[in-house]
This record gives C-alpha cells, sequence and structure tokens, in this order.
C-alpha cells in the first residue's frame, strides 16, 4: 500500500499519467516517456478505453463512459486496491471532460493545501473553466477536513475524485459519500495482468525469458496490482538467464507480492466472513483456504481459536455437541504448542466444524428465551418447584405437589416448570441433523406423556 503514497506531485498510479497541462489537453501533446523511465511510467495508458480491467466502468456500457458521453461527469469515489488504476482513471477522466486537473495527497496535504486548492478552483471557474481535484488516500482525512469538501462539491467549484484502498461505507463521512457517487475498480484478472504483459514485450521489444507455467506464476504472483507486475518484469528483463524461467525458477528469483491484510481493518472482516460461511456451507477445502490465508496475512491464531469455538456453539451446537469441547482443546493444544505446530490442531478443528452436522437451534431458543425473559418481568417459578428449608416456607406450600422425576413412569413428571400464569412456550426446536435427531426424538417423546398427564 505503500506504493501508493507518494508526494502530490508525482504520478503514484501504475497508470497514472505525467502531470497534465494547466488545462486538460491532448495525451499527444505530452512529452513521449524516455527508454530509461521505469516501464511502468512507459506503459501508462494515454485514454481510458487503453485501461485495462476495468471494463465495467470505462467499457461501452460503463458508468464513466456513460457519464462523460452525457456531459455531466459526477464528483466519485474510486475505491480499489493497489495497482488498479485509480490515478490513471482520475487523470483521463479531467483530460476528457476538459477539467483542469489537480492532484492532492491526503498523507502529506492538510487544512492550507485544501484552501489553496479551493481558492484555485474559484478563480479557474471565473474564468470559464473547471476544475477536477484528485485526492489520493482520501480516507486518511479526518472528519472535520472531509466536511470541507461539501461546499465546493455542492456549489460546483471543484469536481471531487476521491481515490482510496479502504471501504468508503467505513471510511469516509455519510455527508461526502452522499455528495459522490462509488465507483468500484477491481484487482487486475488474470487476462488484464496477461494484457500488461504484452504490452510490456510490445514496449522492450523482447519476450519474457518465461515457460507458460512461469508466465502464469508470474501473473499470480502480482496478485491484482498491475504495478507489482510491471515492477517484477523489470526485474525479470535484467536478469541473464540461459533458458526461460518455469515456476520454481522465478519464485526463487522474485519476490511474491505481500498478501493484503491489515488486522483491524475491512480484509480482516471480509476474511473471518468468509472462514464463517464456508465452514456453516459445509465446505472444508473453502474454509481451510481462508483460515491459511488469515494467518499468512498475519493473523492472531487465538483469534480465530476463538471465533472458531463461538462458531461451534452458534452454528453445530447440539447436532453435534463434541464440536465445542473440541474447539476448546484446539484452543488450548495451539495455547500449550504455539506456532506453527499449534497450527494444525485449529486447521483440524476448521476441517471438524465444515463437516459437522449443523443446527442452530440453541441459538435461537437462547434469543427466544431472552425476549420472553424480557417481556415476563419478575414473575416467581411455580411454588411446587421451590425449595422450602423452612416450616414457614413449607406451611406458605414451596415444594408442594412436587413430583421427583426420578420416581416417576420412565423419569419424567411432565410437571410445569413455567411460571403461574405464564403459557407454555417452545423455545428449542432441534433439527433431525445430528445428535439433534435424538434430541428430537426425545422431545417428542416427552410432549406426548405431558399431554397424557
Amino acid at each position: 500500500m505503500a506504493a501508493e503514497r507518494e508526494p502530490p506531485i508525482m504520478g503514484d498510479d501504475l497508470f497514472g499519467l505525467s502531470p497534465e497541462p494547466s488545462q486538460g489537453g491532448s495525451a499527444d501533446a505530452r512529452k513521449k516517456p524516455a527508454p530509461t523511465q521505469p516501464l511502468a511510467d512507459r506503459l501508462r495508458p494515454q485514454r481510458l478505453e487503453d485501461v485495462v480491467g476495468q471494463a465495467h466502468l470505462l467499457g461501452p456500457e460503463g458508468a464513466l463512459t456513460r457519464m462523460l458521453e452525457r456531459g455531466s461527469l459526477a464528483s466519485l469515489i474510486l475505491w480499489g486496491g493497489p495497482g488498479v488504476g485509480k490515478t490513471t482513471i482520475a487523470r483521463l477522466l479531467a483530460q476528457a471532460a476538459g477539467l483542469k486537473f489537480v492532484q492532492l495527497s491526503a498523507v502529506f496535504s492538510g487544512v492550507a493545501d485544501l484552501k489553496k486548492a479551493f481558492e484555485n478552483a474559484r478563480r479557474q471557474a471565473e474564468a470559464g473553466g473547471g476544475t477536477l481535484l484528485f485526492v489520493d488516500e482520501i480516507h486518511h482525512f479526518n472528519r472535520a477536513q472531509q466536511d470541507g469538501f461539501l461546499p465546493v462539491v455542492e456549489d460546483g467549484t471543484v469536481v471531487l475524485v476521491g481515490a482510496t484502498t479502504e471501504n468508503p461505507s467505513f471510511a469516509l463521512n455519510s455527508a461526502l459519500l452522499s455528495r459522490c457517487q462509488v465507483m468500484v475498480l477491481n484487482r487486475l484478472d488474470d487476462p488484464a495482468c496477461e494484457a500488461l504483459l504484452v504490452r510490456a514485450e510490445e514496449e522492450t521489444g523482447r519476450p519474457l525469458p518465461l515457460t507458460e507455467d512461469g508466465r502464469v506464476t508470474l501473473r499470480a504472483m502480482a496478485d491484482g496490482d498491475g504495478r507489482y507486475l510491471l515492477n517484477m518484469v523489470e526485474q525479470l528483463l535484467s536478469l541473464k538467464t540461459e533458458k526461460p524461467l518455469d515456476a520454481q525458477a522465478l519464485s526463487r528469483l522474485l519476490a511474491k507480492r505481500a498478501i493484503l491484510y491489515d488486522r483491524d481493518r475491512e480484509e480482516h472482516y471480509n476474511l473471518i466472513s468468509a472462514l464463517h460461511k464456508s465452514m456453516r456451507g459445509s465446505d472444508p477445502d473453502a474454509a481451510l483456504y481462508w483460515f491459511a490465508r488469515m494467518l499468512e496475512g498475519g493473523e492472531d491464531p487465538r483469534y480465530l481459536a476463538r471465533r472458531m469455538t463461538r462458531f461451534a456453539a452458534e452454528d453445530i451446537g447440539m447436532a453435534d455437541p463434541h464440536a465445542l469441547p473440541l474447539a476448546v482443546a484446539a484452543w488450548e493444544t495451539y495455547e500449550r504448542l504455539g506456532s506453527p505446530e499449534g497450527e494444525l490442531a485449529l486447521a483440524q478443528l476448521v476441517v471438524h466444524l465444515a463437516t459437522a452436522p449443523k443446527s442452530n437451534a440453541v441459538y435461537k431458543a437462547y434469543g427466544a428465551a431472552r425476549r420472553a425473559a424480557k417481556a415476563t418481568g419478575s414473575l416467581m417459578p411455580p411454588a411446587h418447584i421451590l425449595n422450602a428449608p423452612t416450616k414457614l416456607m413449607q406451611d406458605i406450600g414451596y415444594g408442594k405437589g412436587y413430583q421427583y422425576d426420578h420416581d416417576a413412569e420412565e423419569g419424567f413428571s411432565g410437571q410445569n416448570y413455567f411460571p403461574d400464569g405464564m403459557r407454555r412456550q417452545n423455545f428449542y426446536n432441534p433439527t433431525g441433523r445430528g445428535y439433534e435427531r435424538e434430541v428430537r426424538h426425545r422431545l417428542e417423546t416427552w410432549s406426548r406423556l405431558r399431554d397424557r398427564r
């Protein structure tokens, strides 16, 4: 992520362009990149249609294409990972709309920079021009700074285009979001990465020294980040190789892009949700994948142990009563062994939870019982199930009429245990899955006995 946080005067995106003239102008008027420039700079698109991987926005029916055709470019929030084209799209939108492009970085800019940008935009508007203000990493601005955009966006002083790698729902003020359209940029898929490789070969006039599986591995190593992909291409072309590199040789020579994972950011919640739902969906393979993704990203195994223990109670419950003690045992095993040995116990737990029969009947029953408890206030238990340790309590009826279930036929008395004045309620409805089949059979038997008595 640090690769996108450059000073405001620098083009910080793989698909960005060199600084624009004061007004939107022809791409042909810019100086052609020199061969000594980094490959990522030399391959920056000159037109919106040359941006790869974002056809849903820039294709013939794309949202931004239609916006430009209508001549009504709205303020935007571009949300996507590093190296997917946020800065480039902003620059090319300014060019296509005939707007002056002004770039700020929320990492390096403050209130004074914003005021200066707004004042310059007002002068530009008085002269009959318009301004596209691009704010990179906009989520780094605090609430007051974000509120500062509201008047200039509302009165049209600027067309704001903010770029963020964070979920705008959490990172940006609702007031600012209500005045902007959020455009989600996709991570670059395999065809988009291959298109960049082809462009790199055409630009350098050299084929990549890779076997077919090496080429596949190179695309995978980029993990959807086009800038990182082209940086690896540049490293690869600088190597002296006697024969094409296969996947293993390539992996030894080049570093894989670090997994995007922040334990306090949205990716954390996305992946734990994926793990939870994969286990609920009884897919051990997908569950193991997301479990491994979180560990490889640096997640604390204790957090995963805690979440899986909760899952055992919430999503499996009485369908497999062994799941909960197994979760606690796996957690304790990790605490005793540590990493990496203890992680195998957690992996075993992932597989057990994913393959176990599922039931949320106890979870639902507990919720229903809590609602009933709140609604009925402070009703006393019926007198016959109250203890009577004193003569006074015996005299007023405590314990009178209580039937000892062990002495009753089939070990079941069928007495009422709900408060007097409260009708019997059915909270727990076991499924027919796993151990709950047996529990359900018992409850049905006891219900018939209760009705007869």
